[in-house]
């Protein structure tokens, strides 16, 4: 099986500041572009931070409500000094989040999710940015065609993968959804099958009917 990785989904031309680009220089270029966050670069193009909308929201946050009917925001020592910031060296979150051109959708959507980020910086070996990969990047996997999904596991998996005869596992595909009937030989193929159907990329859910002529798991669990 080949999964899609971030180099052919990232965009290789980005949007990206140095750290004395100034607080409203930042605004206009997240306007312009029409995107939530920028890397904030070094002069050896390598990324030092990211600066977010949230970033900058921190300087509103941490006024007071001219109207005196909102109580004064609680920020952080960290949140009040960024706040103050008017370059990006201050206003950037660091050290930047990075992920590497060769990750897999998986890998990638991982870190993204654990460190709660929109848009992931993408470095070569020597740190230099090369790309950067968005959430909706990373949802295209989502895009590929019934047809496509089911090819994959039909040769790449059931035959290639696992040798599997032809026509013993029945694959139908319905916007991104699998359907698994048939029978195989052994039991503990049947989670095979369906762990490696989970994997591939499109793949949204797997519902499986698989039968077996043989539970070879019955010996690793002796009645007593």
């Amino acid at each position: 099986m080949r999964h899609r990785i971030v180099g052919e989904l990232m965009t290789r031309a980005v949007v990206h500041v140095r750290p004395d680009t100034g607080f409203k220089e930042i605004a206009r270029l997240l306007a312009e572009h029409d995107i939530t966050s920028v890397p904030v670069l070094d002069h050896e193009e390598r990324p030092v931070g990211l600066v977010s909308e949230a970033d900058l929201l921190l300087n509103e946050a941490a006024q007071e409500d001219p109207a005196g009917l909102l109580l004064t925001p609680q920020l952080s020592p960290g949140e009040h000094t960024r706040s103050q910031a008017t370059t990006a060296e201050g206003l950037m979150t660091s050290p930047a989040v990075c992920g590497r051109p060769e990750w897999t959708v998986v890998e990638a959507a991982r870190l993204m999710q654990r460190e709660h980020l929109k848009r992931l910086p993408v470095v070569d070996e020597a740190g230099r940015l090369v790309g950067i990969v968005s959430r909706s990047d990373l949802l295209r996997v989502f895009l590929r065609q019934d047809r496509a999904i089911r090819e994959e596991i039909t040769h790449e998996i059931l035959d290639r993968t696992l040798g599997l005869a032809p026509g013993c596992v029945d694959v139908r595909v319905n916007e991104g959804r699998i359907t698994l009937t048939g029978t195989v030989e052994h039991r503990a193929l049947v989670s095979v099958v369906e762990r490696l159907c989970r994997s591939v990329d499109g793949v949204i859910d797997v519902t499986s009917s698989l039968d077996f002529r043989t539970d070879d798991t019955a010996a690793l669990h002796p009645v007593r």
